[in-house]
């Protein structure tokens, strides 16, 4: 019984030490990477914009190709909305919603997540011509996680900048074929 008992305060110390260092911890997060692709920007910008394109690059899209998605509106424009639904954790449910357009140079992305967990990102792609023939496209993803989530923080950063990176691989792949 004594062993069980101090198992039982070690659980709870551990979950106490957790919460006192989630309180020093920021709530937001910005994770971003970068890629150049042998392209002229005009091309890298026109394939981006339009979010039905991330079935073929990006990682999280990938994870379940059998999941259920739905569409609203006119791809690559504000306002356009890619709704999806898997039983995959990794893919979880949520949407996306076009909010912001800078032709030729920027798009802005809402993502809302249902599951795993609720939550609301921003990820934002730029694109900028480096020479005609080439085009630096960045992918952020920046958000909040209330406390104690921001503990997930410390973590998110690495993991999702790994997805970002495979993603943007995986992208550059496709349009240097093309």
């Amino acid at each position: 019984m004594k062993m069980l008992v101090k198992i039982l305060l070690g659980i709870v110390a551990l979950i106490a030490l957790l919460l006192v260092v989630a309180l020093f911890i920021k709530k937001e997060y910005t994770i971003q990477r970068e890629i150049t692709i042998n392209r002229p920007g005009g091309e890298v910008f026109d394939y981006i914009k339009h979010l039905k394109n991330q079935d073929n690059f990006s990682k999280w899209v990938m994870t379940d190709p059998g999941m259920k998605k739905d569409f609203k509106g006119t791809d690559g424009t504000v306002g356009f909305v890619y709704a999806w639904d898997s039983e995959n954790k990794n893919a979880g449910k949520g949407e996306q919603e076009i909010i912001k357009v800078d032709e030729g140079k920027s798009i802005d992305i809402e993502v809302r997540f249902e599951k795993p967990f609720a939550g609301i990102a921003h990820t934002p792609f730029t694109t900028e011509s480096i020479s005609p023939t080439q085009t630096k496209v960045l992918w952020g993803m920046e958000g909040k996680n209330p406390y104690p989530m921001n503990l997930m923080n410390v973590f998110m950063g690495n993991m999702l900048g790994k997805d970002l990176e495979t993603s943007l691989k995986t992208l550059k792949g496709i349009l240097e074929r093309s």
